[in-house]
Order: structure tokens, then C-alpha cells, then sequence
């Protein structure tokens, strides 16, 4: 076996999300997923950029700790429309406040992504901008029954029904689904 293939398997990515799982295949297969639950509150006056950098450390950090020598990756991604950052919805309700907000509007996706080794530390983040369509009332109570907005921040999965909603895009594509593959690569590589 390789040098490489030994230095891979020591790779730990710290995310329960089923999208950064499978977007991480792309740069190995030879890695695995290890959580830890960690306090998510950011100060107020936080901004976005700073926000998902600081959850992305929090997590690579609490799972680093446990795993001495491994490389572990945290990440966090976040929409921020006018400012204001907006998670995973709190319920239906709540999704469909956040869709009618971004409803035939521009709005950021930011990920903010940690990798660490417990001595060295990189932490970056990524930015995507996607604009939705009009949405009417009718398409926004259906795609919030249906489930899919649940665990999602701003409520709208773009490799699901969400992409329904959106007229474009400008930056990485998977940076909106939770995770910069090609930049995480980039920074992996050099680290």
C-alpha cells in the first residue's frame, strides 16, 4: 500500500450530511465520518463570512481532539439574503417565510470549511450567488409540505426539487449543495 493511500485513510470528515459524504468521494474514497455535537451559536454582529468559518472550525475542532494525527474536516454552509443569515427552518411555516423571502431574488451561499491535523489549521470559506424566480404562494406551500426544506439552510435543496426555483447561479454549484469540492481539494492538497 502507499504512502498516499495510508496518508488518505487517516482522513476523517466530521459531517453527518449525506451530501458532503457523497461530494467527498470525489476527492477519496478512503475516509470517514466522525461527529461531534458542538454548541452552533455565533455572536451577534457575526457576519456570515466569519459565522461559517467559526461553526466549520467548532466542528473539525471537537472531532480533532478525539482523533489525534488524523486530518479532519469540518464544514458549514449557510444562506445569507439581505444580510441575514438564514439556517434550517424551525418548521413549514417558517420554510415557507424563508422561500417567499427568496422569491425572485439574489441571495449567497456561503460554506465555510476547516481542515486540521490538530497542530495545523486551515480554515477558508466559499461564496456562490443564485437568484430564484417569482415564486407563487401555490409552489412554495408545496415544496415546503414535501419535506425536502427540512434540514436545509434557506430552506431549498438545489440537487432536489429546489432547483426548480432557481434562474441561476454564479459561482460553484457544489458549494450550494454544502461542500467546495474543487476548493476543498485545492487546500487538502496543499495541506
Amino acid at each position: 500500500m502507499s504512502e498516499t493511500a495510508d496518508m488518505e485513510k487517516k482522513i476523517i470528515l466530521a459531517s453527518a450530511s449525506p451530501r458532503r459524504r457523497e461530494l467527498m468521494t470525489f476527492i477519496t474514497d478512503e475516509f470517514e465520518i466522525i461527529t461531534a455535537d458542538v454548541d452552533e451559536t455565533i455572536a451577534e454582529g457575526t457576519s456570515p463570512e466569519d459565522a461559517v468559518m467559526q461553526l466549520s472550525f467548532k466542528k473539525a475542532q471537537a472531532v480533532s481532539e478525539k482523533h489525534k494525527g488524523r486530518t479532519v474536516i469540518g464544514a458549514d454552509t449557510v444562506v445569507v439574503c439581505d444580510g441575514s443569515i438564514l439556517g434550517k427552518p424551525e418548521n413549514r411555516e417558517h420554510a415557507c417565510r424563508m422561500l417567499k423571502m427568496l422569491s425572485g431574488r439574489e441571495h449567497s451561499v456561503l460554506t465555510g470549511v476547516t481542515i486540521t491535523d490538530g497542530e495545523k489549521t486551515d480554515t477558508f470559506f466559499a461564496s456562490s450567488d443564485v437568484t430564484f424566480f417569482d415564486l407563487t404562494d401555490e409552489e412554495i406551500l408545496q415544496y415546503a409540505s414535501g419535506g425536502e426544506p427540512d434540514d436545509k439552510a434557506g430552506a431549498y435543496a438545489i440537487q432536489g426539487k429546489g432547483s426548480l426555483f432557481v434562474e441561476k447561479i454564479n459561482g460553484d454549484y457544489f458549494n450550494i449543495v454544502g461542500f467546495p469540492v474543487s476548493e476543498v481539494n485545492r487546500h487538502l492538497k496543499m495541506f
